[in-house]
């Protein structure tokens, strides 16, 4: 077994090339085995083996830098640098993340989990290394989805203007998540299907390249080679930039990607090698189903299917079914997703209005601007996109939305901690960034009623609105507690007096429970769904405090800046304010590690046992 073999970095070059193929071969069997038991990106991952294999037998590693774009194909890179073991407890608390970090090894140069960002991080570490003198060797690697986002321009830009290697591997699958769209995407299909350029290049050029010349030869060979493709490749892009292009190149064939690196090696300057994968390679259900084997769940090896198989709808489904009940209803509801029509449940709506579905590729900045312009041309724009990815988009929020009043609804799933994807996809901030926006609604439902109700509320209101919901299955629970939702109004559910929960979203499920273990201690105990974040409910908050001592906020969402302290505000000026105690139930301003959910609530305090016995503790 030639895995075996592979105990740390730079171990895979004591493999005979003859074993190349076999121990591509023994990682895709042990990428298909474990993730079929922890879960975890498979695709993306089964078709960077030999990439991966080609980039670590040409650098140096820890001393030459790799950084991985997003990061969730960087599972044969762990492998190669000595983690296999690791795998065990892949995207478990206190296990192997999922995504390149750089406090897991020295060999992960940068730590990612977002799209587009590794040309702009390569190029600092260039630059970092040309100040002190460096002569090692940076390599960012960027899928083509990832070039789909406006951040990967900015950086191509910049690093056009360097005179010093850089190289940058585009890795061409033809896939994000879900099939690519857009410009880039039809002009790196026209490079793909290029025969003439593709016979030139394979009868004359790495043929001339082999003849073992000088430098001079090699450098007219390469002013050839750039003629040859000005005449053949439409619009030659990346060279019109100023960047050095060579490929395209099979990427399942680490002698000719050898080859292409060590030719790129040589440029001074930036240079992309474009390099041609195939997504799911090995394991033919990934290549049939690229959207449900991006993030995948345990899964049966044999038939590729879910070992524990969904048998209750998420909240994506229900959003999924509203959206196409009102896409029926009305003909100005368009919905916008930046590349995620699976992931965010649009794909139903897609089939049904395709007209009226806008995907922009992985571009939320655009994606929220071009809803403003809908909005102002007289549509009904909804915005389906994941909290964390919503960050990205911050500027375009508050100056093209909330600025100028347009009726833009953000629908934000993955709303509060989504676990095995760890820090960079934790959705814990939304609730602080996006209620310190003049004019924007902020939301999010107890149930999954109340999400329709609120998805239908926001249509009729006229103004932005952002509704925040979580992963997983929808709570349906206090389904008779179903009061039309009014702006800025709160729902009490049960009324008591001496102890408030006043929980928002998410949390009014573990409210319930908190409120039965103070029940069963013989405390009175009132429950209220806050249901709005901005506007704030204070006159509710105000006459709340008649008749309670302490009032508890519950959020799935960081204390700094969330409901909790706008409530403690309107306490702190209200006369109530020397005898009303306000407790904060939030997670800690930390960024929040992998793991599973309950895992994680258990262990920042997030869970009913722990709420109950911090109330216990002062009451």
């Amino acid at each position: 077994m030639f895995l075996e073999k592979i105990k740390k970095a730079n171990d895979i070059k004591d493999i005979d090339p003859q074993d190349y193929d076999a121990l591509a071969q023994e990682i895709r069997e042990f990428l298909i085995q474990s993730i079929s038991v922890t879960g975890g990106h498979l695709g993306s991952n089964l078709g960077a083996v030999e990439l991966t294999m080609a980039l670590h037998l040409s650098l140096n590693l820890p001393e030459d830098k790799i950084i991985w774009d997003v990061g969730h194909q960087s599972y044969t890179h762990k492998i190669l640098t000595g983690r296999r073991d690791g795998f065990i407890h892949l995207r478990q608390y206190g296990g192997l993340s999922g995504f390149p970090k750089r406090g897991e090894s020295d060999c992960d140069a940068f730590d990612t989990g977002h799209s587009s960002t590794s040309i702009s991080a390569g190029l600092g570490l260039v630059k970092a290394r040309d100040l002190q003198g460096g002569k090692n060797t940076i390599v960012s690697v960027i899928g083509d989805g990832s070039l789909t986002g406006g951040m990967a321009y900015e950086a191509l830009n910049n690093a056009s203007r360097i005179d010093t290697n850089f190289i940058i591997v585009l890795n061409d699958n033809e896939m994000s998540i879900s099939e690519n769209v857009g410009g880039m995407s039809r002009y790196l299909n026209s490079i793909r299907t290029s025969d003439k350029y593709l016979n030139l290049r394979d009868g004359i050029y790495y043929s001339l390249a082999k003849s073992k010349k000088n430098d001079e030869l090699i450098e007219r060979i390469r002013r050839a080679k750039r003629t040859i493709k000005s005449m053949v490749v439409p619009g030659m892009y990346f060279e019109d930039m100023g960047i050095t292009y060579l490929g395209p190149v099979d990427g399942h064939n680490i002698p000719e990607m050898q080859r292409a690196l060590k030719e790129a090696r040589k440029v001074r300057g930036a240079v992309i090698v474009h390099v041609l994968t195939q997504k799911g390679r090995g394991y033919e259900p990934a290549i049939k189903h690229p959207a449900r084997f991006h993030g995948a769940e345990p899964f049966e090896i044999e038939t590729g299917l879910p070992t524990h198989p969904r048998t209750t709808a998420n909240y994506t489904d229900i959003f999924s079914t509203v959206m196409c009940k009102l896409g029926e209803r009305n003909e100005k509801v368009v919905a916008i997703t930046a590349a995620m029509p699976d992931g965010t449940g649009l794909k139903r709506f897609r089939n049904m209005f395709p007209d009226r579905f806008f995907d922009v590729g992985i571009a939320e900045e655009h994606a929220v601007t071009f809803a403003a312009g809908l909005a102002a041309g007289g549509m009904i724009p909804i915005v389906a996109v994941y909290s964390s990815f919503l960050q990205r988009a911050y500027d375009q929020i508050i100056h093209d939305v909330c600025l100028q009043k347009l009726p833009v609804i953000f629908a934000i799933d993955r709303a509060g901690l989504v676990g095995s994807d760890g820090e960079t996809h934790q959705g814990i901030f939304d609730l602080s960034y996006l209620s310190m926006i003049p004019g924007l609604t902020v939301m999010a439902p107890k149930n999954k009623w109340e999400l329709s109700d609120m998805i239908k509320f926001a249509v009729r209101l006229n103004a932005p609105v952002a509704i925040r919901y979580p992963r997983g299955n929808a709570y349906i629970g206090l389904e008779e507690y179903r009061a039309p939702v009014i702006l800025g109004t709160s729902e009490p559910i049960y009324t008591e007096k001496d102890i408030l929960l006043y929980a928002v979203g998410s949390m009014v499920k573990c409210a319930e429970a908190v409120r039965e273990n103070l029940k069963a201690k013989g405390f009175d105990c009132s429950l209220t769904n806050a249901r709005f974040v901005k506007p704030l409910d204070s006159e509710y908050i105000i006459r709340a405090a008649e008749t309670h001592r302490l009032i508890v906020t519950m959020e799935e969402n960081v204390e700094s800046g969330g409901f909790g302290q706008q409530v403690m505000s309107v306490i702190e000026n209200s006369p109530y304010a020397k005898r009303v105690q306000v407790m904060h139930v939030a997670i800690p301003d930390a960024y929040v590690e992998h793991g599973s959910v309950d895992i994680l609530k258990s262990q920042i305090g997030l869970d009913a046992e722990s709420i109950t016995a911090r109330i216990l503790s002062v009451v």
